[in-house]
């Protein structure tokens, strides 16, 4: 009889967890058991990274050395600025991805996979992995990087970085919901990618840079940026009916609906979906969201009943653009919230660890004799 194939591993188990746990039929994400709603609207991305990396969430001067930990720990080698200056034309995710490789060479504990060296390392990398984004689109300007900012938290540093000027304080905690948001889902590809080099016992650089590389995929990370094209192709909200009309009716998909786990709505989307609308009134730009309302609202409606929601990346590319953040970069803010998530799950790997060796059934010709070249034709 022959095996069962299970294409994409689709709700195959393959270890247990504490670090997420996602209810896809009611749409319900954990965080170490706490919801995403409460800490999307109470917490901080400092505070979340904390929760993740060590389990509970910290008191008041366990917060403060944290932070004080991951500010001390954001500038980069001057070697990998010049890496960085190398290969500045490239895609952000790949400079990144490149980045992160080249930072493994620098760091003293890169081969230990001990749990508290995982953990520190996954905090050197929350922290830097900012700074290599920033650098890397100032570079490609032609500009000198910004260097880090210590008196800013983790999001307003990244903003300032950025565009090389202090943030205020509502775009700073807009962007810091954004990191919590995407902290951690679990053994997604990108995730599932860095657990298997980190189950060949690999490095931690090696699983993230894995990671990263990942995430780049369209099918998986790339979806907030091919939204705001589509609401930039559409332009005006009076035209969303029409072109969705269109784009469906020749086979194509409304991108940022359907989840691979979810058949309800994300939980996640309706934190970016509130602070979208507030973001565009604010900006004098409310036609991106009303655009992106439309298409919820009114085309995909229907589709709610088949367990196609809106997912998380439907309202984050509106936000990105409106905070002026170039649209090739909108993964790589997915994968800066993400570090700190992936490090958990390597951490997760290394404590139990066997090798992710899955299996494919052979279809092919079997016992074939054979030719040598002179008599073959």
């Amino acid at each position: 009889m022959p095996p069962e194939i299970i294409k994409g591993l689709k709700d195959v188990y393959f270890d247990t967890t504490e670090s997420s746990f996602i209810d896809g039929i009611e749409g319900k994400l954990l965080y170490r058991g706490y919801n995403i709603h409460d800490l999307a609207e109470k917490s901080t991305f400092e505070e979340v990274v904390y929760l993740l990396l060590y389990g509970d969430l910290p008191n008041k001067k366990q917060l403060a050395d944290f932070d004080s930990l991951l500010r001390a720990n954001r500038i980069i080698p001057d070697d990998v600025i010049q890496v960085i200056d190398l290969v500045k034309t490239g895609h952000p995710m790949d400079v990144l991805r490149t980045a992160i490789s080249a930072l493994g060479s620098f760091d003293p504990e890169v081969t230990d996979n001990s749990v508290e060296a995982t953990i520190r390392k996954g905090i050197r990398l929350t922290a830097m992995g900012p700074t290599i984004v920033a650098a890397h689109h100032r570079l490609r300007q032609g500009l000198e990087p910004v260097a880090p900012n210590p008196d800013l938290n983790h999001a307003g540093n990244f903003l300032y970085m950025l565009f090389d000027e202090l943030p205020d304080q509502e775009t700073t905690d807009l962007l810091d919901v954004d990191f919590i948001l995407h902290a951690e889902h679990g053994p997604n590809a990108s995730a599932f990618a860095a657990r298997v080099t980190a189950s060949t016992v690999s490095d931690l650089h090696s699983a993230v840079t894995t990671g990263v590389g990942t995430l780049k995929g369209p099918a998986h990370g790339g979806a907030a940026e091919e939204v705001m094209k589509m609401a930039l192709d559409i332009g005006n909200p009076e035209n969303a009916a029409e072109y969705a009309s269109n784009l469906l009716d020749n086979g194509d998909r409304i991108m940022g609906f359907g989840h691979r786990v979810y058949r309800a709505e994300d939980p996640r989307a309706r934190h970016l979906r509130d602070r979208s609308k507030v973001l565009g009134e604010k900006s004098g730009h409310p036609e991106w969201f009303q655009i992106l309302q439309h298409l919820e609202e009114n085309t995909m409606q229907p589709y709610r009943s088949k367990g196609i929601c809106v997912n998380v990346d439907f309202f984050a590319g509106s936000i990105y653009y409106l905070l002026g953040i170039p649209d090739d970069l909108f993964i790589s803010i997915f994968a800066l919230g993400r570090i700190p998530g992936w490090t958990l799950q390597c951490v997760e790997q290394y404590k139990d660890n066997i090798l992710l060796r899955p299996l494919t059934e052979y279809i092919g010709e079997m016992d074939l004799e054979y030719t040598p070249i002179e008599s073959r034709s």
